[in-house]
């Protein structure tokens, strides 16, 4: 399809081609160095991604900004294309295309080429996916821009076959030779559009912050649940795990049941269903149809490890077994396929293998039969694996029906019985599977997404109190520490032998976190001093004083400065930064950082209202500072023994601290008595008398 291109601001006219097409994943098997004819700069970095474009005919490079100083020396346009290792469209489009020689020669002898793995740049990314949508396109993957030699996009779209390919390259560069200042007015109007998304007016009308305000999220988000199904509706289903973890704590909080049990139905249904991985464990990407039931087979570290910290919270509430399961069978999953022998986990693994989406993961009849034996019909029951629920011709993905109960029941089997035979299943269908040709995995450790497993960790020992939990999460942050962490800079990606040296808002702010719930699950200070440390170099290096926020980048190396407010698959950096503030200001009593979160949820609230699931995490912070919100500090020789009794209650709006010694900080100043161990439930620094069990805390926190 050919579109013209209309910009509000310029009547200019020319063609261009998009066809977008979203979230889809795989990878080309890597072949070695001499099946290739051609070699790029490419070949020198450790990004995979980037390495299965180091033999393309086309003349890659790597992002840098010295690529733009060349390009105005040259006088040549920018091609930018954006991908990551697992996206099933981006390889598609190197296999068709970039593999091309004749193509080639047309990108090299016009363009200088960029590839950029999107999980190392998540800010090149970011400020081309908007310019894609100010033209009224969705964005996507692989996302292709081509820019003037100052980086301003002139052109944007995702993939394209061949020919359509060569017309865009030819149409585009014979338009900024024939007519530059065409070329120049368009891409000014688009890069001053992309600056103009980053701008909020600051508010400090607190008084906006009301019970109601939040209450009205909620009700225009209502209308959008899949009361069957779960989830929202849609013809996909996407997993949105901070917007579930904010409706459980809104729903515990305000006792409200419709939405308690939309949370709990969502998550036995992502559980039961087809994008779980029944047999190995962990979620896959996202569903392809609105039954959860044929996944996209990508999995994804952020995703698993918000799903750890969700489930365990959920078990907490709802004390469904299954959900227990899935945390535990999550973790094993992690530990085995994506775990570095070191300390940290990587960060994908592919869709495909042996050159088919899903292969390493379906079933067919014969396979199944031969391994189970007597047992096939009764698995064939249990996993739906009838000829009607094929998923392609004798190729079957395994989900459930979901009431285990009935099935038991009917089959006359008790639940300890039928927890035994699942194992035996599993075991024999991994040990068969582990034979399958397996999908490769991006092998690049991300700090944003190891915090969220630390975190993640962290709510799993604080739920079910295993001591191998905490020490997983304590060992991901000592791997960070050690690895991507010297004289306060942050590193976002790790990897033996990289040069990558970005980074970004999202690590600062979701290592504080993750070091915040190490803090009062182990009440040790080093982790507080850490998170406090964190949070004042993004007070230093990231904070925007136009709109009150944090950059998304320190280094404003590109076209615009970003401010990224909204929450999608992971929490925005900025929401995340505001909780932060808020929990240090209630430890410290920092009226300042108090002050600012709020200032920051209030310049936000009309967002927040009106699209309440893309601003979950800000609705959280929301429920913080319009309902009570609890100070516990535990001080006192046995202070780790109530805290953890605490954290298995999980109390909603509820800063859980404690201390074994004396201490000066203003929680737990001048309470400290060698013989006794005392629980002081407060709210903004005003306490109830010192209790010393936790059901009597409990009783001052109902009737504070």
């Amino acid at each position: 399809m050919i579109y013209m291109l209309k910009p509000l601001k310029f009547n200019i006219k020319f063609f261009f081609i998009v066809l977008v097409i979203l979230f889809y994943s795989c990878k080309e098997d890597k072949k070695t160095d001499s099946t290739f004819a051609f070699t790029n700069d490419l070949i020198h970095e450790t990004s995979p991604y980037l390495l299965q474009h180091a033999h393309n005919p086309v003349n890659w490079r790597a992002w840098s900004p010295e690529i733009f100083e060349e390009a105005q020396k040259e006088d040549k346009l920018v091609l930018i294309s954006i991908g990551y290792s697992s996206c099933h469209w981006c390889h598609v489009m190197e296999k068709e295309t970039f593999e091309d020689e004749e193509v080639a020669k047309i990108m090299n002898e016009n363009y200088i080429s960029v590839k950029v793995d999107r999980e190392e740049r998540p800010d090149v990314d970011q400020v081309y996916q908007t310019a894609i949508q100010l033209i009224g396109e969705n964005g996507g993957w692989p996302l292709n821009a081509i820019t003037l030699p100052n980086g301003k996009p002139l052109y944007l779209g995702t993939y394209l076959p061949k020919a359509q390919w060569n017309e865009v390259l030819q149409k585009v560069n014979a338009l900024y030779r024939e007519n530059p200042e065409q070329a120049n007015s368009y891409a000014d109007g688009l890069s001053q559009g992309i600056q103009e998304t980053n701008l909020l007016e600051i508010s400090s009308e607190f008084e906006k912050l009301t019970v109601e305000s939040l209450q009205a999220s909620i009700e225009n988000w209502k209308p959008q649940w899949d009361a069957d199904l779960g989830g929202d509706k849609g013809l996909q289903k996407f997993m949105s795990f901070n917007a579930l973890n904010f409706l459980l704590d809104y729903g515990v909080l305000t006792k409200d049941a419709e939405t308690l049990k939309h949370v709990e139905n969502t998550l036995n249904q992502m559980a039961n269903g087809g994008i779980y991985d029944h047999i190995g464990g962990g979620f896959y990407r996202y569903s392809t149809d609105p039954q959860w039931k044929v996944p996209h087979f990508e999995k994804m570290l952020y995703d698993n490890a918000q799903a750890v910290g969700l489930y365990s919270k959920a078990y907490s509430v709802f004390e469904e077994p299954i959900f227990k399961d899935i945390v535990f069978e999550t973790i094993a999953f992690l530990d085995r396929e994506m775990k570095n022998p070191e300390g940290g986990y990587y960060a994908t693994l592919d869709a495909d293998s042996d050159g088919e989406e899903g292969k390493f993961y379906v079933w067919k009849l014969k396979e199944l039969n031969s391994v189970l034996g007597k047992d096939f019909d009764l698995f064939a029951k249990y996993f739906n694996v009838q000829e009607q629920n094929a998923w392609e011709e004798d190729k079957y993905i395994l989900y459930k029906g979901g009431d285990e109960k009935g099935f038991l029941a009917e089959n006359g089997m008790s639940t300890s019985d039928f927890t035994k035979l699942k194992s035996e299943w599993r075991t024999k269908l991994l040990k068969v599977r582990e034979t399958r040709v397996r999908p490769t995995t991006d092998d690049k450790i991300l700090t944003s997404w190891n915090a969220l497993l630390i975190k993640g960790l962290t709510k799993a020992y604080e739920t079910f109190g295993e001591a191998s939990l905490l020490n997983n999460a304590t060992s991901i942050f000592d791997f960070i520490q050690s690895k991507s962490y010297s004289n306060e800079k942050l590193l976002h990606s790790f990897k033996e032998g990289s040069k990558q040296e970005a980074s970004f808002l999202e690590d600062y702010t979701f290592l504080a976190d993750a070091s915040l719930e190490l803090y009062s699950a182990t009440t040790d200070d080093k982790y507080l001093d850490f998170s406090k440390e964190l949070t004042q170099v993004v007070e230093r290096d990231f904070t925007d004083a136009a709109t009150g926020m944090y950059t998304f980048n320190k280094n404003q190396e590109l076209i615009s400065k970003i401010i990224k407010t909204n929450d999608g698959d992971i929490p925005s950096a900025n929401s995340v930064m505001a909780h932060n503030l808020l929990r240090i200001g209630h430890i410290d009593y920092n009226k300042e950082y108090l002050n600012k979160a709020k200032t920051m949820l209030t310049t936000l609230l009309p967002r927040v209202n009106e699209y309440p699931n893309g601003y979950a995490h800000w609705n959280s912070l929301l429920a913080n500072v319009t309902h009570p919100y609890f100070e516990i500090a535990v001080i006192g020789k046995n202070a780790e023994e109530l805290v953890k009794e605490l954290q298995k209650k999980n109390i909603p709006n509820a800063l859980i601290v404690g201390n074994t010694s004396e201490s000066e900080a203003p929680l737990f100043k001048d309470r400290y008595f060698e013989a006794e161990t005392f629980i002081y439930v407060c709210q903004n620094s005003t306490c109830k008398l010192p209790v010393k069990t936790v059901a009597e805390a409990l009783v001052q926190i109902k009737n504070f």
